[in-house]
């Protein structure tokens, strides 16, 4: 399997987009691979409403996301691109993101300029740290890094300053390493349109079902410059609108009978949480009569 570096290579190269989904968990990971995705997204946002009920405010910690991201890489062969929020801390902080999350299985890491507690790219009230803090951090993302580990620096400026100060931000993440540049929330076409245009290097675009970027499509945001774009949660959100759907009927009609059709089969379960390899492997290593 080519490395993730080499996947987002190739895809600039042939001025391709990669769609990546997020996943908030292994099983929801396992069907992005299956479905033949070439990588997945560990978002924050995701951990933080799934896990704890808890809105994406900055709540969760480093541990909290070394151990999900773990569970998931357990699950799955194709590459993790992990959402490090702030990097938890100063540039010295940064860098044990860094290590940690390599460590269990991250092949990129993403990082953002907001000040601490963040919030979501999407909500009001956002803050930014200074642009030279920020190049700090990056540098010490690239540094502390022991293999291919690709480094995203996101700028959240675009809210709080405007896209001309988001741009120049860009241009000061790429100059200090960052391999991928990530500017977030733009509010129109045409903002979108110069990203890639106003700055050099490898663009990822947020989709947001509701939120403050207009959606577009694959075609289009290729044409445009960007190489990733990254639906962070619309699995997520299908998963709960589906599970709604079920516990309503459940609750009205006192049976799934009639909705056996918004589940997956049983053999589909199974299959996806790969009990015949344990089946296999149990009677390999089980005790012998």
């Amino acid at each position: 399997m080519a490395g993730l570096r080499d996947v987002v290579a190739a895809a600039k190269a042939e001025q391709r987009a990669l769609v990546v989904p997020g996943a908030t968990d292994a099983i929801t990971a396992r069907v992005v691979e299956q479905l033949g995705f070439a990588a997945v997204y560990v978002t924050g946002a995701g951990l933080a409403n799934t896990r704890f009920g808890y809105p994406d405010i900055g709540l969760i910690g480093l541990s909290e996301v070394v151990d999900h991201v773990a569970a998931i890489a357990e699950g799955i062969d194709i590459p993790l691109i992990v959402d490090a929020d702030t990097g938890y801390g100063n540039a010295l902080n940064v860098r044990r993101t860094v290590r940690l999350l390599e460590r269990v299985g991250a092949s990129a890491i993403q990082i953002e300029d907001q000040v601490a507690p963040k919030r979501c790219g999407h909500f009001d009230g956002k803050e930014v740290i200074d642009a030279d803090e920020m190049v700090q951090k990056i540098r010490a993302a690239v540094d502390a890094r022991c293999s291919d580990t690709l480094i995203i620096a996101r700028t959240d400026a675009a809210a709080v300053s405007g896209i001309d100060e988001a741009l120049e931000r860009a241009h000061l993440y790429r100059e200090a390493g960052a391999d991928i540049l990530f500017v977030e929330a733009p509010t129109s076409r045409d903002e979108l349109a110069s990203i890639p245009k106003a700055v050099p290097g490898t663009h990822v675009v947020n989709m947001v079902e509701g939120g403050r970027t207009p959606l577009m499509g694959q075609q289009e945001l290729a044409a445009m410059g960007f190489t990733l774009i990254v639906y962070a949660n619309s699995a997520m959100r299908a998963a709960v609108f589906g599970a709604r759907t079920v516990l309503q009927h459940l609750r009205d009609e006192g049976s799934t009978v009639d909705v056996t059709d918004h589940l997956i089969t049983w053999e589909e379960r199974q299959a996806l949480v790969q009990k015949p390899r344990f089946d296999a492997l149990e009677a390999k290593y089980g005790a012998k009569e």
